[in-house]
């Protein structure tokens, strides 16, 4: 099992550190497919995402792209509500109902949303209830489910002109950090955290596509083919997902 589920974690990691994404719901979509229980995957993808966010930030921050005021807009609200969103234990099968919702939607983004703009074209940062509003709805889908949500903050900032292409990759990347150090901490106060020797295997070489990925990304964005075609391989599983769930 860990041969073909250690390059598929590191590649998850790769691609999704090139656009400043922890990869949570990449970590999530490949442990879905095997035999772990949702405290186990969640626990899992959080650590890794807090190392591979970090890496990613680190990375973007150096290249000179910078947040401000931005991502603490969104902070105030997502934090708590991250937090207490990993608090709650929820059934097994609600688990997984919610987290292929969120690839679902995560899918639509790769598809169809792939080719935001990269340049930069006038922005204007969100009102205080706007930012504070998508922190909290964010916050507790992300505490619930295990991720850390910069996936979803991130074309949001850029559809509404709240910042540049390489402003919302920066924000998500410590967004997703934040909140995953705050989820992993809801977790562990409400007994939901699993760590494993699946943990230990997985994280070295999360890490090392971490860097790959981010240096490559802090510099270019990553094309919207790679994201379209990382679309598809979310798109097949969704399918699976839902029709087997009809039946």
């Amino acid at each position: 099992m860990l041969q073909l589920l250690i390059p598929l974690i590191a590649l998850v990691a790769f691609l999704y550190a090139s656009v400043g994404f922890g990869g949570t719901t990449g970590y999530l979509l490949v442990m879905s497919q095997f035999d772990f229980t949702p405290e186990e995957m969640a626990s899992t993808a959080l650590i890794l995402n807090i190392f591979v966010s970090g890496i990613a930030y680190l990375s973007f921050y150096k290249a000179g792209h910078r947040v401000g005021q931005l991502l603490v807009r969104f902070l105030l609200t997502s934090i708590p509500a991250t937090m207490l969103g990993g608090f709650f234990h929820i059934q097994d099968e609600i688990y997984f109902r919610l987290l292929y919702a969120v690839l679902t939607l995560v899918m639509l983004r790769m598809l169809f949303l792939s080719n935001l703009p990269t340049v930069q074209t006038p922005t204007q940062p969100p009102s205080w209830l706007a930012s504070l509003g998508a922190g909290a709805l964010i916050g507790i889908l992300s505490g619930v489910v295990g991720i850390g949500g910069g996936i979803l903050l991130s074309p949001m900032i850029i559809l509404a002109r709240w910042g540049t292409a390489h402003q919302a990759a920066t924000v998500s990347a410590a967004f997703i950090l934040i909140n995953s150090i705050s989820g992993l901490s809801g977790r562990y106060l409400g007994g939901n955290i699993i760590v494993s020797d699946l943990t230990v295997w997985l994280l070295p070489f999360g890490i090392l596509a971490a860097l790959a990925g981010s240096t490559l990304g802090a510099q270019r964005l990553s094309s919207a083919w790679l994201q379209r075609a990382l679309g598809v391989v979310m798109l097949i599983a969704v399918l699976n997902y839902w029709l087997a769930t009809l039946r």
